[in-house]
C-alpha cells in the first residue's frame, strides 16, 4: 500500500463500471474479457468486429495515454518464463471452470446483482489471499 492513490482508484473505478454499464446497455453484452476473447474462437460473422475492436482497445488506449503525456508505471516480474507459462494456463483452467473471469464476475456481474457472480467472486479473492500467503510466506519468494 505504498503507492495508495485513492482519488485516481476511485475516478479509475468510476470509469470501469461506466464503461461497462455503457457496454451492456448499448450492445447488450457483458464486458468479461475471457468471453470476449473466446467468444473469437468460433465468432458468429456478425460478432468479429466487435470482438476484435474491443480487445484491440486494451492494447491501444495504454499507448494513447503515453502519446497524451501519461507515465506508465513500470512492469517489474519476478518470475521466470515458464512459472508465468504455468500461471497463465492456470488462470485460463480457472477462468474457463468458473464460466467467466474477474471483468465479467467482479466488474459487470457484481454491479447486476447476479449472486453466481458474487460466488465467483469470492472464490477469485480468497484464492487470490491464499496464494499470496502461500508464496510469500510459507514458501518464501
Amino acid at each position: 500500500m505504498e503507492n495508495f492513490t485513492p482519488v485516481s482508484a476511485l475516478i479509475g473505478g468510476l470509469m470501469i463500471g461506466a464503461s461497462a454499464a455503457l457496454f451492456l446497455v448499448l450492445n447488450g453484452r457483458i464486458a468479461g474479457i475471457s468471453g470476449i476473447l473466446g467468444g473469437l474462437l468460433h465468432p458468429a460473422r456478425s460478432e468479429i468486429g466487435w470482438r476484435l475492436a474491443f480487445l484491440a482497445g486494451l492494447f491501444v488506449a495504454p499507448l494513447v495515454y503515453v502519446a497524451s503525456g501519461g507515465v506508465l508505471p513500470p512492469v517489474e516480474l519476478d518470475a521466470s518464463l515458464p512459472l508465468l507459462i504455468l500461471a497463465g494456463l492456470i488462470v485460463g483452467f480457472g477462468t474457463r471452470l468458473g464460466a467467466g473471469c474477474t471483468s465479467g464476475h467482479g466488474v459487470c456481474g457484481i454491479g447486476r446483482g447476479s449472486p453466481r457472480s458474487l460466488a465467483a467472486t469470492a472464490v477469485f479473492m480468497v484464492t487470490a489471499i491464499a496464494t499470496v500467503f502461500v508464496i510469500r510466506h510459507l514458501i518464501g519468494t
